[in-house]
């Protein structure tokens, strides 16, 4: 089918008007603002403490988040938070529900599409512990420029999931997939796909500014606490194999390209989102923002150990479903090529990992003069700061501003007591072939526990804009010289860094010395010297400089983030849930994630994970500590005082938690 002619459009003129479900409920108008930064300061945040936490998913295709966002959105549900997952495309692909070891049927994408949603509603039922089947309540949601929506709700014993389907084409006219194609093309249209048996039983279009006004428009009707997307900017990948050009993965780059262009369209809708109620004097949405990488997943060793890989890949059963299961669907029960032990056998191994784009350790944590702490996250795409008025009990969250930012803050604090932050901001997410830019941004305060300065550019280690995309992560360290050592992985997948002297000025980037490629989520620590020790996971040994110049020596091999303590490191091999310390012995702590150290003279070294529950779990003093009451963890983060270690994390409802075991 042609696309419609496209019609004469405003730039960001208004997409999403009024949401109005069969219920009849409506939402106000979420109004368009141009896509720019927004470093200022002093915004009201949105409290998320009086209700209910909120998960929201932004997929491109019906099982994106079962293959890449699980285990961390299932631990969420399991703990109560409910859930909304949004599918962009019809995932009708090329009509073929292929089944091992029979005829091919011929094409029919109306009947894919619906037995991948059929799929997606047993996985959920089950997520539930509910049977297979259970029926779900269908509904169809009406936007106001004509433009409906498929929603499936189930809820059970207080819990409940909603997945909504846009149906947009995966493929369109003359052009080989629609998402990337309507992302870069500020002219085309694209009618959404009629899925069998789906409430929705007429196509609408969707231009790019209709696709973000939508998606803003879902984000202020739930108004989540937690978002989850896709990859934005993927890795580039070198040469174009037949392999990879089986598994789809677009020219140069690790990941579907639809993946990366629903992902850049959800980022573009969480900015409208927080620019609107920031424009309109409203406070900001007070929501986590974590994206996860997709088919990166093949290209590294994996990181999930045998106990949370065989929960995740359990979730893919009941999605594949079987020809033979009478689940009343008459289009199909599942996605038949995906089902059974397929999900571990295939040789992409995308289950077998689950990495986030931008690893964090938690909230910058530092020490005031009183022995409270103060705490800085990034809420609603912002930087804030939380303080303690006593022991555990955390303020509101102030406004430091620094918008749009990715969602995880670097930090060091100076010898005087001041605190250096730093983040990746989306400099320009314009779309429709637009800029889309990063840039490494500082936050310096000007007296300990006061304000701060206002925000500055620290540039980006790439000058192309596509490669700037690239970039990871910052960490960073205070030297006892009073120099800070700022990293960050690069486009080539080596680490660059900047150096501030005593005076506040800035060396310029330099890449640090080795040609092997390593993963985000680099440990930086100080050794007994002052000497400064960096790791990163490569993917043959973990790589290891010291004041920047590469250690000579094999290390072991990561699966995922390594930790640094002392200038020592702590890392899991691939598939193993031990987490190893220096030599290589067993630390006792077993589990699966991120892992974070600390050393004090008093306490040794301190380990913060998670154990293959999921739960937050310590080391301290040759003993295992896990946290069994309270809010989710969405990140946690680890402080050493003088007598005792405290674990602070961010709860699914955005708001702090404390907890010293």
């Amino acid at each position: 089918m042609q696309p419609t002619p496209p019609r004469r459009r405003a730039v960001l003129a208004t997409a999403l008007a009024v949401l109005t479900a069969a219920t009849g409920c409506s939402v106000p108008e979420p109004r368009r603002t141009a896509p720019t930064a927004d470093p200022a300061p002093g915004k009201p945040i949105a409290t998320a403490r009086a209700r209910r936490a909120l998960l929201m998913q932004f997929c491109a295709h019906p099982d994106d988040d079962l293959y890449f966002m699980n285990p961390d959105a299932q631990r969420l549900l399991d703990a109560g938070v409910p859930l909304v997952s949004v599918y962009v495309t019809a995932g009708e692909h090329n009509g073929r529900n292929r089944i091992a070891g029979m005829p091919e049927t011929p094409p029919n994408r109306a009947a894919y599409s619906s037995a991948r949603h059929q799929g997606l509603r047993q996985s959920y039922a089950v997520a539930l512990g509910l049977p297979m089947f259970t029926p779900w309540r269908r509904e169809v949601l009406t936007l106001p420029g004509g433009q409906r929506a498929g929603v499936d709700t189930l809820t059970h014993g207080g819990r409940r999931v909603e997945l909504v389907f846009l149906n947009l084409p995966m493929h369109a006219p003359r052009r080989y997939l629609a998402m990337p194609a309507l992302w870069g093309d500020r002219a085309l249209e694209v009618r959404t796909h009629r899925s069998a048996g789906s409430p929705v039983t007429d196509t609408d279009t969707y231009d790019y500014d209709q696709l973000v006004g939508a998606l803003a428009g879902l984000l202020a009707h739930h108004r989540p606490t937690v978002v989850h997307t896709l990859d934005p900017d993927p890795d580039i990948q070198d040469g174009d194999d037949a392999a990879r050009r089986r598994d789809a993965e677009q020219p140069g780059y690790s990941d579907h390209p639809d993946h990366t262009a629903v992902a850049c369209f959800t980022w573009a809708a969480l900015n409208r989102w927080v620019s609107d109620a920031v424009r309109d004097g409203e406070p900001v949405p007070a929501f986590t923002a974590k994206a996860f990488r997709g088919y990166y997943n093949r290209h590294w060793p994996k990181n999930l150990p045998p106990a949370i890989l065989k929960e995740k890949a359990a979730h893919l059963v009941p999605y594949g479903g079987d020809p033979d299961w009478q689940c009343g669907n008459p289009s199909g029960c599942g996605d038949y090529g995906v089902g059974g032990d397929r999900p571990l056998t295939n040789r992409k191994g995308w289950v077998r990992s689950t990495h986030h784009r931008w690893p964090t350790t938690g909230p910058a944590l530092a020490e005031g003069p009183d022995g409270r702490l103060t705490a800085y996250g990034v809420i609603g795409l912002r930087a804030v700061r939380w303080r303690e008025s006593a022991p555990g009990v955390w303020s509101e969250p102030a406004d430091l501003g620094g918008g749009p930012l990715a969602p995880a803050l670097g930090s060091a604090v100076l010898g005087d007591g001041r605190v250096l932050l730093f983040g990746i901001r989306f400099a320009a997410l314009d779309g429709h072939g637009g800029a889309n830019q990063r840039e490494v941004v500082l936050l310096e305060q000007r007296s300990p526990g006061g304000p701060f300065l206002a925000w500055r550019g620290l540039g980006c280690p790439e000058k192309l804009d596509d490669r700037g995309r690239r970039i990871g992560a910052p960490v960073a360290v205070a030297a006892p010289d009073g120099r800070v050592h700022l990293f960050v992985r690069n486009a080539d997948k080596g680490v660059s860094t900047r150096v501030r002297a005593t005076d506040g000025t800035w060396t310029p980037w330099r890449v640090l010395p080795g040609a092997a490629e390593v993963q985000d989520g680099l440990a930086v620590s100080l050794d007994a010297a002052g000497r400064v020790h960096l790791y990163a996971a490569g993917r043959e040994s973990v790589r290891h400089w010291v004041d920047g110049e590469e250690r000579a020596g094999r290390l072991p091999r990561s699966g995922s983030t390594v930790a640094s303590a002392g200038g020592e490191l702590y890392h899991r091999a691939p598939a193993a849930a031990k987490l190893r310390g220096p030599g290589g012995r067993n630390t006792g702590l077993d589990g699966y994630g991120g892992v974070v150290a600390a050393r004090s003279a008093a306490l040794g070294t301190v380990l913060l994970g998670t154990d293959t529950r999921g739960r937050v779990t310590v080391r301290l003093g040759g003993r295992s500590r896990t946290r069994t009451k309270g809010p989710a963890a969405v990140s946690a983060a680890l402080h050493l005082g003088a007598r005792r270690a405290t674990v602070v994390g961010l709860g699914a409802d955005g708001h702090p938690w404390s907890w010293r075991p």
